[in-house]
């Protein structure tokens, strides 16, 4: 046979390597699930505030895992002890595995020392989502606040995270900020690092 290839046999599914393979997901798949997500947790519960939670403990698992597959995959079990280098990780490495781009922006709260956002002018979860008036502030990018929660727990950077829309002016849609809103100890961590 010509271009065929010799293509090795694994007998056990364990001995097969742990390679980076195909990383991407269908986006129409992804829609679908997150939307029945969505759809399911809204039948849940009586109120958005405690909708957003749901998701928010959604994404939480999912940080978490992602955490563990990119440590390992990426950074040979090694995870990162320096506040400006989870913020980097999470902003580029995580971002780009999970949307496939670095997010818009990481900046610095100027009203408190302990507060840092991340910015993405249209967030996938927020894209293809459409609000009914009656569910007002409703932001699914409650979901992805989990995911930020999820792996700065897992590493070490226990935090606050919320997700808030931004009106921009000359966007049709408002910009999604994710707030990180750090643990006093982190910060008394960072200073003692120095």
């Amino acid at each position: 046979m010509i271009g065929a290839g010799k293509i090795k046999q694994y007998s056990n599914i364990l001995e097969k390597p742990l390679s980076k393979g195909k990383q991407e997901v269908s986006l129409s798949a992804f829609a679908f699930l997150f939307s029945e997500l969505v759809q399911y947790n809204q039948t849940q519960v009586d109120n958005i505030s405690e909708l957003e939670r749901r998701l928010e403990d959604a994404g939480y698992a999912v940080g978490a895992r992602v955490l563990e597959l990119l440590c390992h995959r990426d950074k040979g079990n090694r995870r990162e002890t320096r506040l400006l280098g989870i913020l980097s990780f999470v902003h580029s490495t995580v971002w780009k595995v999970l949307f496939g781009k670095v997010a818009d922006s990481l900046e610095k709260g100027t009203e408190h020392e302990d507060e840092y956002m991340i910015s993405e002018k249209d967030l996938l979860v927020n894209k293809f989502i459409s609000v009914p008036k009656d569910m007002g502030t409703f932001n699914c990018g409650a979901f992805v606040a989990g995911i930020v929660r999820g792996v700065l727990d897992g590493a070490g950077f226990p935090a606050v995270v919320t997700a808030h829309f931004v009106p921009m002016e000359g966007l049709q849609r408002p910009r999604t900020t994710i707030l990180i809103k750090f643990a006093e100890e982190v910060l008394q961590r960072e200073a003692r690092l120095g």
